[in-house]
């Protein structure tokens, strides 16, 4: 099979080789082998070619965290399978199985159907950003219906997911961005105001914006330097979500800041919930879904052989929403719609 592979560190255009005959992965205990449709691009896979991800796997792997695929076999442990289904699903990429590749392993308890109305592209990228959002804002944050909720990063995979989580949570939704050009994506997905979180007074901009409040909840998935400004924009009594850090490092949490002001500093990552968890979650969103609530944007289907290229214009925060790769040249990608409001 075809399947690109890491064979060292740095950027992705130096480190990816595409091997034409890589043998098929084998499913050990809890995994699904998935012939794969179309796979999901996120910065942790650019990451991975860095080296700068915990969950790297040992030289030569393949990464690609996200699929959609369909069913081939199984290995011990799994039930109720059935060869041919079409599923989404996140993969074993931490064992070097991802799904850039013709074939992947898929774990047995993240791995989902797919409507039949929905195209490959939007189902290989609409778990992971799905979920973070969901279990951020629901588990987590507990967002009320009435509170004011801001996305960093609106523009990201999973800042657009939680700006229409949060609308259907019933909240009130901002949203930054580091590039103008990414606001009216944001505006359409139902963010009531949108700022530029580069301005020097960007905190006093969403405090005034909040009546002097400040913001309930804070969905963060960018950290470093972001997430301190954060900080001066958070209500009392505020959650703000460490989902990840798109800036290369975390946010430094300033303790006596936290006391303080009353708020809190959650972490938040959609694995340790069991499969009926994320059913329940994943039947809640899939209304959303046929209701027109939730769409993810698939930016662009890209061709299997583009993948070096996607992987460094998604590093250089020139995309907006998300890439989906076109393993099998049929994978559909119907127009992605944004949410209604």
């Amino acid at each position: 099979m075809r399947a690109w592979q890491t064979t060292k560190a740095g950027r992705p255009r130096d480190v990816l080789a595409l091997n034409e005959s890589a043998p098929s992965p084998v499913p050990r205990e809890g995994t699904v082998r998935l012939r794969v449709l179309a796979a999901g691009i996120g910065l942790p896979d650019a990451l991975m070619c860095q080296a700068n991800y915990a969950l790297t796997p040992p030289l030569p792997f393949t990464q690609g965290q996200e699929v959609c695929g369909r069913v081939v076999d199984w290995g011990p442990g799994v039930a109720g399978r059935r060869a041919g289904d079409r599923v989404m699903a996140v993969t074993s990429f931490f064992t070097g199985h991802g799904s850039f590749a013709e074939e992947c392993l898929a774990l047995d308890d993240f791995c989902l159907p797919v409507p039949d109305d929905m195209s490959d592209a939007e189902a290989a990228c609409f778990l992971i950003p799905g979920h973070t959002a969901y279990i951020a804002l629901e588990a987590r944050a507990k967002l009320a219906p009435g509170e004011t909720l801001l996305v960093l990063a609106g523009a990201s995979g999973t800042g657009a997911a939680a700006i229409q989580v949060g609308r259907a949570l019933g909240a009130r939704v901002l949203a930054s961005v580091g590039d103008p050009a990414k606001e009216e994506l944001c505006r359409a997905l139902g963010a009531e105001e949108v700022f530029d979180h580069h301005a020097p007074d960007f905190a006093k901009q969403v405090v005034a914006a909040t009546g002097e409040r400040g913001a309930n909840v804070i969905f963060d998935p960018v950290g470093g330097d972001l997430f301190t400004k954060a900080t001066h924009c958070i209500a009392q009594e505020g959650r703000l979500l460490a989902i990840g850090f798109a800036s290369g490092r975390w946010g430094t949490v300033d303790m006596a800041h936290v006391v303080q002001r009353n708020y809190s500093v959650v972490g938040v990552i959609p694995s340790g919930y069991d499969r009926a968890f994320k059913e329940r979650a994943q039947a809640r969103m899939l209304d959303w879904w046929r209701a027109g609530r939730l769409r993810i944007p698939v930016d662009e289907l890209v061709p299997f052989t583009a993948l070096p290229d996607a992987l460094e214009r998604l590093a250089a925060n020139q995309v907006k929403g998300k890439l989906a790769l076109a393993v099998d040249s049929k994978a559909t990608c119907h127009a992605s719609p944004t949410a209604a409001r």
